[in-house]
């Protein structure tokens, strides 16, 4: 089977993590979907809940909406792991700061996560899929956490995508190959 990482990228809406259970689906094999939401309220309960009925029933899903590399490092092991999604664990870890906010700390945070994230991939043999929001093309957020945000979000899609094999941007649905 051999390991290799792709990473789906692109708006909110444009189905990425559709397309991303699409592809792992494609192999009929079991997968670990590594879930990064946490229910805050109802409507993303509700989200949640539809997510989860719509996977397969040999898919083992676990919530980790921080330290995911740790987490997947003491799952067993699947042929495919599925991560859904780096946007909201870099905003899981932004949630878990002190106010004001240090952007230097965050980043810091941030970087942490990612190395472990990516140790966790470099010792596993089987095929991963990682799904994020591609935040960098609109405008500027027009406060500083915004701000600190998509810059941590951005470095974080880097990181990913320098090790990916293949790279992804979802447009309405379409799924156009950036990195082969």
């Amino acid at each position: 089977m051999g390991q290799q990482l792709t990473l789906i990228m692109g708006g909110a809406r444009s189905g990425k993590s559709d397309y991303a259970q699409f592809l792992v689906q494609e192999d009929e094999q079991p997968a670990l979907f590594v879930a990064t939401a946490t229910a805050g309220d109802e409507e993303m309960a509700n989200r949640i809940a539809v997510h989860r009925a719509n996977r397969p029933e040999n898919w083992q899903t676990l919530e980790a909406p921080l330290n995911i590399g740790t987490a997947i490092q003491n799952a067993p092991p699947f042929p495919w792991v599925l991560v859904d999604c780096i946007t909201l664990l870099v905003s899981n870890l932004l949630m878990t700061c002190a106010e004001p906010v240090d952007e230097r700390g965050y980043h810091a945070m941030v970087e942490r996560e990612m190395d472990e994230l990516i140790a966790s991939y470099s010792i596993h043999t089987g095929k991963w899929v990682v799904v994020s929001n591609e935040v960098g093309l609109g405008l500027v957020p027009a406060y500083p956490l915004g701000r600190y945000y998509r810059d941590a979000l951005g470095r974080a899609n880097q990181r990913i995508a320098k090790i990916a094999d293949r790279a992804i941007l979802m447009v309405a649905g379409i799924p156009m190959i950036v990195k082969e």
